[in-house]
């Protein structure tokens, strides 16, 4: 970079920097994303990381013990799972969502929990005032003395707030509202974002606290800033839901200290979120009893297993071109199921509109999902309803053929719990499955055998 430069370019997906502007990131090879930002003040930076580390000394990986201890229990069962087990010491968690999804709610009912057993939290707000944090508090309940509230966004006055208080849990909320008074660049952009982030990992592990951050979410669906503050946390967690509905799913897209397939189900009440431990029953609620187009399928998510309504509505188009919508699935998924039943079994299914829906608004893109589309689709085009007790699960191919799918004995299990008296599944699934009683196993080899199950 030239001498003299105040101000340099920075790539917004993975934080690469350049002495000019690029149409195309060398780093991640995204294009259009170098925004003009100032270059930070390097050398009181580095003097400070350089003060705040100056006891630290390597250790032999021997001297290192684990504990169970070690992790904090939120009382939550579905954020503890989604955590892998609890809150980590020293952890760094960033938690994303759309406006209004009730991230800020989470955490302070996580708050009260941990208070509740005398643990000390800061909770730190860089966008509501301290009423409003008092009213959204008074509605989810009574708060001990151990939560401190804290209303700042400079990152040097909050780093003295948090060595005062030595809390075990801080908040931050948000990330886009914090500073650093050595970066000249604005509240939310790329640079601020980045060294906020990083002066907060720094506390985290130099204090052994465990800190949560709140992060927008832009429209794409994604945490607003740089990617690279994805790289920089321990655990990101995003909330999912539609804000109108009732319900909200948890799920956890990188954790170091745990698996990234598990999810949390809360739902939104007066009092807050509450807990959804049996989310099959959840999504089956209302479901209409011999109706046409109309399966409950299994999916897997996790090591938990979350039965889901699959509906189809198959009609002739009044158009040239057929219609396909699919909500809760992928769309071009459904439309190569669609294409695999009229080749194989000689469907005009050309001559119809479809419609596919995943009841509940959860998105499911798992393949276990495949029979069950196919046999709602036939049904509505066969007029034939299928018998409310049965639940269905595998994977379809190109030639039609049923493929097995992992973990067929907790989808069974999962259906025996709750009162299901058929699965249609894979027939070489079958093979090492054990007998389970009250429930009747039909194999299936291919889409033919599904299509003889409505003659």
């Amino acid at each position: 970079m030239a001498k003299g430069k105040s101000t340099a370019f920075f790539c917004k997906e993975c934080g690469y920097e350049s002495s000019k502007w690029q149409g195309q990131c060398p780093g991640c090879r995204e294009w259009n994303t170098f925004v003009e930002e100032p270059v930070a003040k390097k050398g009181a930076v580095t003097a400070s990381r350089k003060s705040s580390g100056s006891n630290i000394a390597p250790s032999p990986l021997s001297s290192i013990s684990i504990n169970t201890e070690d992790r904090l229990l939120t009382n939550f069962e579905e954020l503890d799972r989604v955590l892998g087990g609890g809150i980590v010491a020293g952890s760094l968690t960033l938690v994303g969502g759309d406006p209004g999804i009730g991230k800020s709610t989470l955490l302070l009912q996580v708050c009260k929990n941990l208070t509740d057993k005398g643990k000390g939290v800061l909770y730190i707000s860089g966008e509501e005032s301290l009423k409003q944090i008092k009213l959204r508090a008074t509605r989810i309940g009574t708060f001990t003395d151990h939560l401190l509230l804290l209303c700042e966004t400079n990152l040097e006055s909050i780093e003295s707030a948090i060595e005062q208080s030595k809390p075990d849990v801080v908040v931050i909320d948000s990330i886009q509202t914090m500073f650093r008074e050595d970066v000249t660049s604005a509240p939310g952009s790329v640079g601020q974002v980045r060294e906020s982030t990083n002066t907060l990992m720094h506390i985290a592990k130099g204090m052994n606290i465990s800190i949560f951050i709140v992060g927008h979410v832009t429209k794409e669906g994604v945490v607003a800033g740089p990617r690279v503050l994805e790289h920089m946390v321990d655990t990101v967690l995003y909330f999912e839901g539609d804000r109108h509905a009732a319900y909200r799913i948890l799920r956890g897209v990188k954790n170091r200290f745990g698996s990234t397939n598990e999810i949390g189900v809360f739902e939104m009440r007066q009092q807050g979120l509450i807990e959804v431990k049996n989310p099959s029953e959840f999504m089956l609620s209302g479901r209409p009893e011999d109706a046409t187009g109309s399966v409950v399928a299994c999916s897997m998510e996790g090591t938990r297993s979350i039965l889901v309504e699959t509906q189809a509505l198959v009609c002739r188009t009044n158009f040239g071109m057929p219609r396909r919508t699919a909500a809760g699935t992928d769309y071009n998924r459904v439309n190569l199921l669609m294409a695999v039943l009229e080749k194989r079994l000689g469907l005009p299914l050309t001559e119809c509109d479809a419609y596919v829906n995943v009841v509940g608004g959860i998105k499911v893109n798992e393949p276990a999902l495949d029979l069950a589309i196919v046999m709602a689709i036939l049904s509505s085009y066969k007029d034939k309803p299928i018998d409310s007790n049965t639940i269905v699960f595998g994977e379809i191919g190109l030639s039609g053929e049923v493929r097995a799918v992992n973990m067929a004995e907790q989808r069974v299990a999962e259906a025996v719990k709750l009162g299901f008296k058929t699965c249609i599944l894979p027939k070489v699934s079958l093979n090492g499955l054990k007998q389970f009683e009250g429930i009747k196993l039909i194999g299936v080899s291919n889409i033919k055998d599904c299509y003889r199950l409505f003659n």
